[in-house]
């Protein structure tokens, strides 16, 4: 199973059946083929887990998409919404329950990383020779693109920026010797260029986020304050669209306009939305935010549940940064082992990697439309397995439950569209 999952992510990543030239009608189908293997390896394994809420939510999260579109008018969505999303909920599923060790964990980390460089690799071979070995040139003439799901510039600038923290962790996981950290240290910073070509602003803030909330984390408020200001300032300085970061910006207004729209479209089916894939028929631009878009078409119970899926992964991760000192559970006058002592720091560093990873997609979410596409889900997928592989080593931990939660969500998802919408006319205000 967990053989057939990396094979999938490799695909999904790296995309050789999206290459140009490979393309042909009667092309074998391998990227669904691995999924569906491991799918039906998942299916018959007796260690088959739903220990955490987000496989209710993401089963869920699919009858919403279902059903906003027939109660919209369109029966036949609802088969083109299952077509389109179950590939995803198979994913997450096989994904999350193949992290079953530390060492799969980590390797999961370097499998995303390493393709991700590939990716890098192939946009500064775009740039220095104007097309990469795709067939791909440069986007607008001057931005780093790939094939796929990675043919826009910001979607790639996403998924790197995702990765950079977990470069970061496999530099230093183990006690990692100085050429191991060299070499992952190296991919990282091959990674923060790749972002820097992908001359993606939203993309840049969201790794000046990473970044002022890693040195949060271990300096405090105000050295991040101090560093955020000093990195903003020099990325005003470099020759990028960073430059233009004005919300009078024609590309800026546009996108606060569509904001607006999708406010309007929740506004005006508040309950079911406007239905899955219905934005771009009512509005010429699509969202341009994943928040938006999933409040939009699939109104206040569908960005409930989204919102849900995504938040129990924060939780999840915020939990294991909550525990001080030793190991969870461990006895105050027991003597300490310094195996587990360094497996639980290992253990934790990790945990530190996925939340700003987590941090880092979805400070880039909320400049693109990418509530449903299917790498968000294999890092919540990651973010799940590691902690119910965590939860079986340290039982200490907190279970989640989300008959707990229950008052919570609806909470929260109010208080998401009503921020949404504030947001939306301070940024009218100011254009």
């Amino acid at each position: 199973m967990y053989l057939l999952i990396v094979v999938y992510l490799l695909l999904v990543l790296i995309r050789p059946q999206d290459y140009p030239d490979f393309v042909a009608e009667d092309a074998i189908p391998w990227q669904q083929l691995a999924l569906v293997g491991a799918g039906l390896l998942w299916a018959v394994s007796p260690r088959k887990t739903f220990a955490a809420p987000q496989y209710a939510l993401i089963g869920v999260f699919l009858l919403v998409l279902m059903f906003s579109s027939v109660v919209n008018g369109w029966m036949g969505g609802a088969l083109v919404q299952l077509t389109k999303f179950a590939p995803a909920v198979i994913a997450f599923c096989v994904l999350s329950n193949a992290m079953t060790s530390p060492q799969r964990v980590h390797r999961t980390m370097a499998v995303f990383v390493l393709c991700a460089v590939v990716l890098a690799a192939h946009g500064i071979e775009q740039v220095e020779a104007g097309v990469g070995w795709t067939g791909i040139e440069l986007s607008q003439g001057t931005r780093i693109q790939y094939v796929g799901i990675f043919n826009d510039p910001n979607d790639l600038g996403m998924l790197f920026v995702m990765c950079v923290p977990m470069a970061f962790f496999l530099a230093h996981a183990g006690g990692a010797g100085l050429l191991r950290r060299a070499f992952w240290l190296t991919l990282a910073g091959v990674l923060v260029y790749g972002i820097y070509l992908t001359d993606s602003r939203g993309t840049l803030l969201a790794l000046l986020v990473v970044l002022g909330v890693y040195v949060w984390m271990r300096f405090g408020l105000v050295a991040a304050g101090v560093m955020g200001s000093l990195a903003l300032g020099g990325l005003m300085m470099l020759p990028s669209r960073m430059q233009e970061l004005d919300a009078s910006e024609a590309s800026a207004a546009g996108r606060v306009d569509a904001w607006y729209e999708g406010i309007q479209m929740f506004v005006g089916d508040p309950v079911f939305g406007v239905g899955a894939d219905n934005f771009s028929e009512l509005h010429n631009l699509t969202a341009h935010n994943s928040y938006v878009l999933v409040l939009a078409e699939t109104g206040i119970l569908g960005f409930m549940v989204w919102l849900a899926f995504v938040g129990y992964g924060f939780r999840m991760m915020l939990a294991v940064r909550g525990v001080r000192g030793r190991v969870p559970g461990a006895l105050p006058e027991a003597e300490p082992n310094p195996a587990v002592e360094a497996q639980w720091h290992d253990d934790r560093a990790a945990s530190t990697a996925l939340l700003l990873s987590l941090i880092g997609f979805f400070t880039a979410a909320f400049f693109l439309s990418r509530s449903y596409v299917i790498i968000l889900y294999l890092l919540a997928a990651l973010v799940v397995g590691h902690y119910l592989e965590l939860r079986r080593r340290w039982p200490t931990l907190p279970a989640f439950r989300l008959g707990r939660d229950l008052w919570l969500w609806p909470l929260v998802a109010m208080a998401g569209a009503v921020g949404l919408y504030v947001t939306v006319k301070v940024l009218l205000v100011t254009m």
